[in-house]
């Protein structure tokens, strides 16, 4: 086989490959052989079928794969001997295209190269950290929050009837044809009227109802319901109204911090005080982060690839157009021009995509499988109910696992150059944070 080079210009590389006609008969013959001990034809004992009728019947097929190898081996061993790697799909065309079984096949090969991306001095990056400590006002905010979100009910005056979104304490003793069921009793049961967490029908049932009553609640269980003996059937509970009581917002007191899972109301204000200074350590991170990638644009200059700009710069205008025309769900709209704005954009993504990448590939940064199957959970949590199909979207959509992998395997190598630059901390108010943020989100507007 023959490859000769045809364009060598900045990051445009072009050759010519011709395939011996020799070369391909043989690589074809190759291939009949391996596969005839495993072929059956009528006439023939297995594995006895001639090689000449075995290339009547499947040398064109084979003769396509054999093509296609031998081109798709030559261009791995190029890249292997050259170092370059395509930045996209290197483009194939056979260019004589009255080829017949007998003649050489020449193609023509295009591609990109990604450039040879230059080593930043780390040392250079000075950024500075936002730290912002949860003061008692905050915390205290936060706790008022978790108090009025809190289910806290306390009891009406006697007599009171209960409305939509009270709590009646009840026992209850369900039957279906007379026999009571298992799963249809309880004894001081605290249901909240209007949560829909019974049977349809049973909540409205005890609206209106007061302490000390006997309620009868005649009901269906649904079609579809999870106990099969149960489904469709007609049902009557046997209701006794033991309390009424409203919702009340809850005081902010040790039994608040129970509710949420802590020992005392002190544990709980440390545990309201963590995840506040977390909230604002990860807001911190991506002003920092910003700032970092302002710098890496600033620092790092080499040649880009064109056809990855124009691909990014067009995805970038298609994205802004239908942040503008939110009515248009599909891609039934006319053609959307790019911009300068929008090139000088997907220049400086382009540039930082392919440095932090290459940063990534020297310092032998991956994304372990654990950390594949944690972001695959947080975000089929999602889709609630639906979170096998999920899971199994993404293991046979490869482009899914890409599009997952990427924010990872970015933020690690971030992390990495926060290891190596020169970062001071500056210990700020919350509102100063909030500012930085906000100009952050201006620039992405």
């Amino acid at each position: 086989m023959q490859v000769t080079e045809t364009l060598n210009e900045g990051l445009k590389r072009g050759y010519k490959i011709v395939l011996p006609a020799s070369e391909l008969d043989a690589k074809v013959e190759e291939k009949l052989k391996e596969a005839q001990p495993d072929v059956e034809m009528k006439g023939f004992r297995k594995g006895k079928v001639p090689l000449a009728l075995l290339k009547k019947q499947f040398g064109d097929r084979v003769m396509g794969e054999a093509m296609q190898e031998t081109i798709d081996g030559a261009m791995s061993k190029h890249f292997e001997d050259s170092g370059d790697r395509p930045a996209l799909q290197p483009e194939m065309k056979m260019t004589n295209e009255e080829w017949k079984p007998g003649d050489d096949v020449e193609v023509d090969v295009s591609y990109e190269a990604l450039p040879d991306i230059p080593e930043v001095d780390l040392k250079k990056v000075k950024l500075e950290k936002m730290v912002v400590k949860a003061s008692d006002k905050e915390v205290k905010e936060a706790l008022e929050n978790l108090a009025e979100n809190a289910q806290n009910f306390e009891d009406r005056k006697k007599g009171s009837k209960a409305k939509d979104g009270d709590q009646v304490v009840i026992d209850f003793l369900g039957k279906v044809d007379g026999e009571a069921f298992d799963g249809g009793s309880a004894e001081d049961y605290p249901l909240v009227l209007g949560s829909n967490s019974f049977i349809p029908g049973f909540e409205e049932q005890l609206v209106g109802t007061k302490a000390g009553e006997d309620v009868e609640v005649n009901v269906s269980f649904p079609d579809e319901y999870q106990a099969e003996h149960l489904a469709g059937k007609a049902a009557v509970f046997e209701c006794k109204v033991k309390a009424v009581k409203a919702p009340a917002k809850a005081k902010i007191d040790d039994d608040l911090a129970k509710q949420f899972g802590a020992e005392s109301l002190d544990a709980l204000k440390g545990q309201v005080s963590e995840r506040l200074e977390a909230e604002f350590g990860g807001a911190a991170r991506a002003v920092m982060k910003r700032k970092l990638l302002d710098q890496l644009d600033k620092l790092a200059k080499f040649d880009l690839p064109p056809s990855l700009v124009d691909a990014e710069a067009g995805q970038i205008a298609h994205q802004l157009w239908h942040e503008e025309n939110p009515d248009v769900e599909g891609h039934d709209h006319p053609e959307i021009e790019t911009t300068d704005e929008h090139k000088k954009l997907a220049e400086r993504r382009v540039r930082l995509g392919l440095l932090l990448a290459e940063m990534g590939r020297k310092n032998e940064i991956e994304v372990s499988d654990t950390e594949m199957q944690q972001a695959v959970m947080n975000q089929a949590r999602q889709y609630p109910g639906q979170e096998r199909q999920f899971f199994e979207f993404v293991q046979q959509n490869p482009q899914m696992q890409q599009q997952m992998r990427a924010p990872i395997f970015e933020d690690k190598v971030v992390d990495f150059i926060f290891e190596l630059a020169e970062v001071k901390e500056k210990e700020v108010k919350k509102a100063d944070l909030e500012k930085a943020v906000e100009a952050l989100e201006e620039e992405d507007a």
